[in-house]
């Protein structure tokens, strides 16, 4: 084994060894923690969720000096990632470093991983061959927690977007019995706790803007920036709308929650209408041929027991 591979070797052990370290860390038991939830009754509240004692606080801190080699110039405050932070319902000030640093030590560390398993089974790799496998896999890890984050982005919106119109109803009940638009928040986000946790969660920042003395305006414009989806978007245009207006704000959440259940049902329509297409692939390349040798088989075997003999003795 050459030098290049031993120092290869080398690195890969250390980065084991430093994985399991960071591991048995981040498993010891926060005692502090532990007692506040024991003060709260059990249950973990915000403050001990996003206490220094959590995971990720623990992540981020190990993480934080390589996380500075793929963090964005402009700063991640004004950088695009933060904005998908918060569409991701991440809003801990540990999430970016342990984001960048997980994107630098799998780039780092898969390609090393690799050489090392190409060492212990022994394949023998042209030099452009192993080159290009470990260029994939440092791609593999520098954007893989993109393509997480984007899923995790992309299941919010869809739950915020599928219980958007159902919190519109209950909505318009409340102002209809004669709640405020603060207070019918408020209700509807006490009531969507368990089927929309990220819906209820915006709702009851939103009531945290407005006691802290923000306007309402400015309050649900930052609601459409942190959900990012676009009927939430069309609600808080609709209510500043009717506000300025003078228009009846329960008749026009009438009339968007019914405008917001026609487009969730025609995008239900548009998916099931994509199921044939998706199906199409999987019947030719898996199933047919499955089938094909379950109908053809006993036939092909009989035809090689009795006709080929047959056609051979004549």
């Amino acid at each position: 084994m050459s030098p290049i591979q031993l120092g290869f070797l080398g690195l890969v052990f250390i980065g084991v060894v430093t994985a399991l370290a960071g591991a048995l860390a981040l498993s010891r038991p926060n005692l502090a923690q532990q007692r506040l939830r024991d003060l709260t009754g059990g249950t973990p509240t915000a403050d001990t969720q996003g206490s220094s004692g959590g995971w990720l606080q623990h992540l981020a801190r190990l993480l934080r000096p390589i996380s500075r080699l793929s963090a964005p110039e402009e700063g991640f405050e004004k950088s695009s990632v933060r904005l998908r932070f918060l569409h991701a319902g991440v809003r801990s000030p540990a999430a970016a470093p342990a984001f960048f640093g997980t994107k630098t030590l799998l780039a780092l560390g898969l390609p090393m991983l690799g050489l090392a398993a190409l060492n212990v089974a022994a394949w023998s790799l042209q030099t452009p061959q192993w080159l290009l496998l470990l260029l994939g896999l440092a791609a593999l890890g520098y954007y893989g927690p993109n393509l997480v984050l984007s899923h995790a982005v992309a299941r919010r919106q869809r739950e915020i977007f599928e219980n958007f119109p159902d919190a519109l109803d209950m909505m318009t009940v409340c102002v209809e019995a004669g709640l405020g638009t603060e207070a019918a928040m408020v209700r509807v986000a006490d009531d969507l706790q368990v089927k929309s946790p990220a819906l209820a969660e915006e709702l009851h920042l939103v009531n945290l803007e407005l006691r802290a003395g923000a306007d309402r305006e400015r309050a649900l414009r930052n609601l459409a920036l942190r959900t990012g989806v676009e009927e939430v978007d069309g609600f808080v245009s609709m209510i500043s709308q009717a506000e300025r207006f003078g228009t009846s704000i329960a008749a026009s959440l009438r009339v968007h929650a019914d405008m917001l259940r026609t487009v969730r049902r025609q995008r239900a329509e548009e998916a099931a209408a994509k199921i044939a297409l998706k199906l199409l692939f999987p019947l030719i390349f898996c199933i047919f041929p499955s089938l094909m040798v379950v109908l053809m088989g006993p036939a092909m075997i009989q035809i090689y027991r009795v006709l080929l003999p047959s056609m051979g003795a004549r």
